[in-house]
């Protein structure tokens, strides 16, 4: 279903009608009757509800950046997201559902209007998250009694179904945005009054919905997909297929591929990953056995058919290299006392610098005694902060290295089947400790020698010129590669 063409009679919103929108103040439009509402537009062909809608509340904004930090920390991740994003909804949807309440009772027909991209204010919401904005939106469309949308009649259902299927003009429904921004309440909202064959054809990109989640990695919006729609629209762009997007994603890929031989239940995708190449097995096949350990014989044949390939070549270009996931037990010990040996000395600096402070100590009798001579200054503060993280990052690295945690959760499966996971995480725990090391070196020697000019700049520019090096190896890495392996 096409979008709606925008409406030509438009009158333009002045500072305080468009401040009122953003805010949710519904006062300034208590005097405005449904057809003045409906012609209060942007430039841009928003209405109220698309300004409304896709506006963030400075502490939603906060707990996003939050998030985003985080998420580079699978556990802690997984901790505080679920219950982050349960209080980032309230947030969003007290004050705001009873503004587009009171809006949509004064002017119906602002659901459907589009904006100058073809866009509905179902398809903001979704972008923007407003999962409880999104179900509101479809009560108001399918006009529920008393709010109860269970109770639908097929007039009504079929309503809200139209509502779903608006296109914009790069011919994205809701569906799209919701799953292009990574909204998994968004999408189990608008699926759940959707027809399970309903084909979400591709929009002008050539995407799907299911494409999009593969590869983003989003392993959860992906299993909510497959369950909740029985659709064979898996395309991409480039002749890809949501499988693709997966394997590229990488961990994306255990939503579609089940361990250890489970039935698959997700239509097209087991036709995929059914079907058997010239040695006689399957995708599914293949992913089993690079991660199991029980059957040795096909493990074996696989990786000889991969390492036959990387030997291969396709239109006079080399092959990739195949990344195998097993790690032989030499190798991670090496990796382990590598560790082990950065870690300590990480934590025997930072240690000795947090005893021995720039600047020395006050020695004269009193209640001042001991405190450091540089307590006040700015520089020295960032060394007393960084100098601690990397502390607390090299000692983390020590404490899950030496065993402490084996012994409290080595009865669990979980903790056994991670050991790879947890050498890649004491890399990086390492990695922001020498960052956080060579800043509070960088304060530490600014602070100290501050009233030499020459040597404070010095002393300054040492992170500059870290991450100039670090650039400029990576620069260098892949101008070498350019010029030599093309």
């Amino acid at each position: 279903m096409g979008p709606e063409e925008p409406e030509q009679n438009i009158t333009h919103m002045d500072a305080s009608l468009y401040k009122a929108a953003v805010e949710g103040n519904i006062e300034e439009f208590n005097n405005k009757q449904g057809p003045q509402l409906e012609s209060l537009k942007t430039p841009n062909h928003d209405n109220v509800l698309h300004l409304n809608l896709a506006t963030q509340e400075n502490a939603t904004l906060l707990f996003n950046i939050f998030l985003s930090i985080i998420k580079f920390f699978p556990v802690l991740y997984g901790c505080f997201s679920p219950p982050m994003r349960d209080l980032i909804t309230i947030i969003r949807g007290e004050k705001r559902s009873d503004f587009i309440e009171q809006i949509l009772s004064k002017c119906p027909s602002m659901l459907l209007q589009t904006n100058a991209k073809g866009q509905t204010p179902l398809h903001v919401a979704a972008r923007y998250g407003h999962s409880a904005i999104v179900k509101l939106l479809i009560k108001s469309c399918a006009k529920a009694r008393d709010g109860d949308l269970e109770k639908l009649g097929m007039d009504e259902v079929n309503a809200v179904r139209g509502m779903l299927r608006i296109r914009d003009q790069e011919s994205n429904t809701a569906l799209h945005e919701a799953a292009r921004c990574g909204k998994v309440e968004v999408v189990k909202a608008l699926l759940e009054f959707e027809e399970p064959d309903f084909p979400y054809s591709a929009n002008k990109k050539q995407e799907t919905p299911l494409y999009i989640a593969a590869r983003r990695g989003d392993g959860g919006m992906l299993s909510i997909l497959l369950d909740k729609s029985k659709s064979t629209a898996h395309g991409g762009p480039h002749g890809r297929t949501a499988l693709h997007a997966a394997a590229m994603a990488g961990d994306a890929g255990s939503s579609i591929f089940k361990r250890g031989g489970a039935e698959i239940v997700y239509g097209s995708v087991r036709n995929l990953m059914e079907l058997e190449g010239a040695f006689g097995i399957t995708p599914q096949e293949a992913h089993n056995t690079l991660r199991s350990k029980k059957q040795h014989q096909k493990q074996k044949q696989i990786k000889e058919l991969l390492e036959e390939l990387e030997n291969d070549q396709v239109a006079e270009e080399p092959v990739r290299h195949f990344r195998l996931p097993n790690v032989s037990t030499e190798r991670l010990e090496a990796i382990r006392n590598t560790h082990l040996i950065v870690a300590a000395l990480i934590a025997t600096v930072t240690f000795a610098a947090a005893i021995t402070v720039p600047g020395g100590l006050e020695s004269e009798k009193g209640s001042k005694q001991g405190t450091p001579f540089l307590i006040h200054e700015a520089a020295f503060k960032v060394f007393v902060v960084t100098n601690a993280l990397a502390f607390i990052f090299s000692v983390s690295a020590l404490f899950i290295y030496f065993g402490v945690l084996d012994i409290l959760l080595s009865r669990f499966k979980f903790w056994r089947q991670t050991v790879l996971y947890r050498t890649r995480s004491v890399s990086g725990l390492l990695g922001y400790a020498t960052l956080a090391m060579m800043i509070a070196f960088s304060t530490g020697s600014y602070v100290v020698l501050k009233p030499s000019h020459g040597l404070a700049i010095v002393s300054y520019l040492i992170c500059p010129a870290f991450f100039f090096v670090l650039h400029l190896t990576i620069f260098d890495y892949y101008i070498t590669k350019i010029l030599f392996h093309r």
